[in-house]
């Protein structure tokens, strides 16, 4: 079966879709992203789109680069929606194609909200967001009923670039049994003493993995006081995950079980305590 035998929609002159590229292994494109790629004639990318997925555009497409990289030179937001609407309003098939999922910390919203605004027509198209494909190449579970039924994802930084203080981080520390921050590293300092003011023992396991599924993937195990000093060990990007779930790592590290880890079937110790019991 090849791509046209699956129905997909049509790219339009004059849309926009919004699109996500997955956390970094090209491999997890979805069919739709890649039948996106093989349509558009414009690529408007972020700066942490793998080169192979660009390369799957068609030959004829044209690049444009609008991503975004704390610290360094980026192009305004507004500017990148406005030249949205103006490369539709030319008739072109506008794919913007960003990182993980465009409406998790992706700005997607935001865009898709000026498109609106302009009259544009568009399409989302859901992508692999990097908390999920990156705690699952980690061997890090979200959720496992044996220690956690409910995860939040947080950001690390608000519109203004700072820690959130809109949140109930007392409500975090104390009720989410795993915590996943995106963009963290910047502030990860602030946020963890955050956690500790609001409750959560310092020895809660947490993880830092930065460069999610790529071939360049490195991933922290620490205690949640310890993680400052183990995140200068790291780059971004990086997600920082907080929660038992993190312990679980010792039996589901599928990727260094290939490189010769032995897995511990009991990670959390369960078997011997229900032994003892």
């Amino acid at each position: 079966m090849n791509l046209d035998e699956l129905a997909l929609p049509a790219f339009e002159p004059g849309w926009v879709w919004l699109v996500g590229a997955g956390p970094g292994d090209s491999a997890l494109l979805t069919v739709a992203a890649l039948h996106a790629l093989r349509n558009a004639d414009t690529v408007v990318h972020d700066a942490l789109v793998d080169m192979r997925i660009l390369s799957l555009a068609a030959p004829c497409a044209e690049f444009i680069y609008a991503g975004k990289r704390g610290g360094k030179p980026s192009p305004r937001q507004p500017d990148i929606s406005a030249r949205l609407v103006a490369l539709a309003r030319e008739g072109r098939k506008v794919l913007r194609l960003k990182g993980g999922d465009p409406f998790l910390f992706g700005r997607g919203g935001e865009e898709a909200l000026t498109l609106v605004n302009a009259g544009i027509p568009f399409r989302v198209v859901p992508g692999i967001t990097a908390a999920i494909g990156g705690m699952a190449y980690a061997g890090i579970p979200m959720t496992h009923r044996a220690t956690a039924t409910a995860v939040t994802f947080v950001t690390g930084h608000n519109l203004s670039g700072q820690v959130p203080s809109d949140l109930d981080w007392h409500a975090l520390a104390r009720g989410a049994q795993v915590l996943v921050f995106y963009m963290a590293l910047k502030h990860i300092d602030d946020i963890v003493t955050r956690l500790l003011s609001g409750g959560l023992p310092a020895d809660t396991p947490a993880a830092l993995i930065a460069d999610a599924t790529t071939e360049r993937q490195n991933i922290i195990e620490c205690r949640l006081s310890d993680a400052p000093e183990a995140a200068t060990a790291v780059s971004p990007p990086a997600l920082f995950v907080v929660g038992e779930v993190v312990r679980l790592r010792g039996g589901l590290d599928w990727l260094g079980a290939l490189d010769g880890r032995t897995l511990d079937p009991d990670p959390l110790g369960q078997n011997g305590a229900r032994d003892a019991g």
